[in-house]
């Protein structure tokens, strides 16, 4: 069977001041292409199908749009929600939806549930796993302890047991939406860190045939059997390396996988540019970034006239504007931002009490700065999900 395995498409969301809404269709366009012309037999869609719970109006048109492109050409697709959709409101009228052979999987109770498609060689299972917020379902699959690891290794623990009363060499697919260890992460996901810990090893997904995860932006390979596809537009300049794509992936007889990366369009490059300003005005090597999105680094030691008017004259399309004179770190003017840069909200928190008390925190006063945090993130879902 051959399956085309995307992921994050934030419809709705903008990168920076630009509105994506076009690009976003450009790709839709791209994959409905792509199942009618390499012969796709399944679509697997895994989460963030939206960029938040109640995702504006144009953005929900163009779901309407490709579940009707892709139902018109008869190709199975299976979707999960992912930790900026709003589960219920992306699986209402899924039993309806599921006639026309789109299959909405948002109901944490019914991950064991596969939709099971055949082909030539016998079933394949397709086992949908949401976002799994361990606070929300921890009492659904009765683990002692709210973390990643623990709820999706009990969603997990029932895929196995009902692939184990199906016929001998059904083959299976998992869709999941979670921070899988061995993952590069970027600055455009969402925090999903949980008891200081956001990944989850990839040993939990095995004794499946294939995978096909969401969550992270870059496509990745985590071992043949577990791939991300990463989103198909970039949503930071952290993705400025990326090769954005998804995986045409075929399954056999046996379960073994191959997989192939099918680009996306790519609407403009991204382009990190770093030096004073009167380097990156004149350095001749930069030419090639004109006609990119930029993120411009100023590193002038005073902070030069009208920077973002005389960089747009090269640099018509320059997004962003980062400030950060050459010092060192340990200079008492190095900027605030800069000294919190890749530091989680908790860390942050510990730094705050070693500079009011003179002493960080202790075992037991991390577990409680851990255990508010994790506290304010479960209200914050429990929220969203109630809207």
């Amino acid at each position: 069977m051959r399956l085309l395995h995307t992921s994050d498409w934030h419809l709705g969301r903008a990168f920076h001041r630009v509105n994506m809404l076009g690009a976003q269709a450009e790709f839709i366009g791209h994959l409905v292409t792509t199942v009618r012309e390499r012969g796709v037999e399944a679509v697997v869609v895994s989460g963030d199908v939206y960029d938040r719970a109640v995702p504006p109006l144009a953005a929900v048109e163009l779901f309407d749009d490709v579940l009707h492109r892709l139902a018109g050409l008869g190709v199975p697709t299976v979707m999960i929600s992912g930790n900026h959709d709003s589960a219920r409101r992306l699986g209402v009228g899924a039993g309806l939806i599921g006639r026309a052979g789109i299959h909405l999987r948002t109901e944490p109770a019914a991950c064991g549930t596969p939709v099971v498609l055949p082909d030539t060689h016998g079933d394949v299972a397709f086992y949908g796993l949401p976002y799994l917020e361990p606070a929300l379902v921890k009492d659904e699959f009765a683990v002692g302890r709210a973390s990643h690891e623990a709820v999706l290794a009990a969603a997990m623990d029932r895929v196995r047991a009902d692939l184990a009363t199906r016929a001998r060499g059904t083959r299976s697919v998992v869709l999941a939406h979670a921070f899988v260890t061995g993952g590069e992460a970027s600055d455009s996901e969402r925090d999903i860190t949980v008891g200081g810990v956001a990944s989850v090893p990839a040993g939990v997904f095995d004794g499946v045939d294939y995978a096909a995860l969401g969550h992270l932006h870059g496509s990745q390979v985590i071992s043949e059997r577990v791939r991300y596809s990463g989103s198909p537009l970039p949503y930071s300049f952290s993705e400025a390396t990326h090769r954005k794509s998804m995986w045409l992936v075929d399954l056999d007889a046996a379960g073994s996988v191959t997989a192939e990366r099918v680009d996306c369009p790519v609407p403009r490059p991204l382009a990190r540019i770093s030096g004073t300003l009167e380097d990156l005005l004149a350095d001749p090597d930069l030419a090639r970034h004109e006609e990119a999105w930029v993120e411009a680094t100023l590193t002038d030691a005073v902070r030069p006239a009208d920077p973002m008017a005389r960089l747009a004259e090269r640099f018509p399309h320059t997004l962003s504007l980062v400030f950060a004179p050459e010092r060192a770190p340990d200079d008492p003017d190095v900027s605030y931002a800069r000294r919190l840069a890749g530091r989680s909200d908790e860390q942050i928190a510990q730094d705050f009490v070693a500079h009011v008390r003179g002493a960080g925190p202790d075992a037991h006063e991390q577990a409680v700065l851990r255990d508010a945090f994790d506290a304010v993130r479960a209200d914050d879902a429990e929220r969203e999900v109630a809207r």
